[in-house]
């Protein structure tokens, strides 16, 4: 039987329609996104036979979809949050970087920030799904095309460029880190360092978070796995180690606030003075698909603190946003509608 947890009951309460109030000015803002864009293929069909030639099941295709990845489907969550977002970032002179402009030019995203590089490749993870007519497709394979080189250094400081640029204009940074070479430690701190006043910078590094410590990031959103990582250590339901990685990486990297997502665990949140805040997981813990979940968590967590929400309050908004997209299968986004509606329902079940 599918088990549902509690809603949720942090242990230090916020107001929720005051969170909604947060949510409602989200297209009042504008987010700069830095880092790597990813194309993200799912090629769906159906198994027929197992081959004569191998024993492998061959996979009649049926359909193929194309969606924004990494760095590229943070952009899209902040647009599907109602905020306006100035991507910047590098893909290859190759369909998938082409498809991935022409994804944001459909939606009126300003793609001019979108660098093409000739002869790189852009990130794309294609994903085969078989399933039979009436079932759900279940992933069978993933095949990833990466970056042979990193980025010439003439298009870092066109990116650097641009970045400053538009910050000028914003009322936030996110930066995306997948490891494709496009998010740089060295370039965020300069874009940051010529600002005139620095908006809140975010951070979600899939790798060596650490590596930012002199960047400016005012807040960042890595998950379990990532803090463990970094720490060489296994937190599991060991609290006490969670809250000994945690306050080592805030004061490691001075942060305003660190918030770690913990899957059916909920998040964590740390801020200074030894302040450990648990928030429960909103909705199902049984989540259908947590592919791009940090992406939302990232989006979500930055524009709430640029409307001037507390870390506390972010993390709360933040976190309904990861619990709604995770009830939706292969790489999603949550709407400004859909937030207000859980956000306006749990208010009601709590005043009840």
């Amino acid at each position: 039987m599918k088990r549902v947890a509690k809603k949720n009951a942090p242990s230090s309460s916020v107001d929720l329609l005051a969170l909604a109030d947060y949510v409602e000015q989200f297209s009042s803002k504008t987010v700069v996104l830095f880092g790597d864009f990813v194309a993200d293929e799912y090629q769906f069909g159906e198994i027929s036979r197992v081959s004569r030639e191998a024993p492998v099941l061959i996979l009649r295709h049926r359909e193929t979809h194309f969606a924004a990845g990494g760095g590229a489907n943070a952009a899209n969550n902040f647009a599907a949050l109602g905020t306006r977002v100035f991507p910047i970032s590098a893909v290859g002179d190759d369909p998938a970087g082409e498809a991935l402009i022409a994804y944001f030019r459909n939606k009126r995203v300003d793609v001019s920030g979108i660098l093409r590089v000739k002869g790189w490749t852009t990130p794309t993870k294609t994903r085969f799904l078989a399933g039979w007519a009436h079932t759900v497709g279940q992933q069978v394979l993933r095949v990833d095309r990466e970056p042979q080189s990193p980025l010439p250094e003439s298009v870092h400081k066109k990116l650097q460029a641009k970045l400053q640029a538009k910050l000028r204009s914003a009322h936030a940074l996110a930066v995306s880190d997948y490891g494709f070479g496009v998010a740089a430690p060295a370039l965020v701190r300069q874009a940051i360092s010529n600002q005139k006043s620095a908006p809140p910078v975010t951070l979600d590094a899939r790798h060596n978070l650490h590596a930012y410590s002199k960047a400016g990031i005012t807040s960042a959103t890595p998950n379990e796995a990532e803090l463990e990582a970094l720490h060489y250590v296994s937190i599991g339901q060991d609290i006490s180690e969670l809250a000994r990685c945690g306050a080592a990486t805030l004061a490691e990297m001075k942060l305003q606030s660190l918030l770690v997502t913990r899957g059916r665990d909920g998040m964590a949140l740390f801020q200074p003075g030894d302040r450990l805040t648990q928030i429960s997981v909103y909705g199902s813990d049984q989540a259908v698909d947590v592919t791009g979940a940090g992406d939302t968590v990232l989006a979500a967590y930055t524009v709430a603190l640029a409307c001037g929400a507390s870390p506390l309050e972010a993390a709360h908004i933040a976190n309904i946003a990861g619990g709604l997209v995770v009830m939706k299968r292969g790489t999603a986004t949550v709407t400004r509608e859909e937030l207000l509606a859980a956000l306006r329902h749990q208010a009601g079940g709590a005043a009840s």
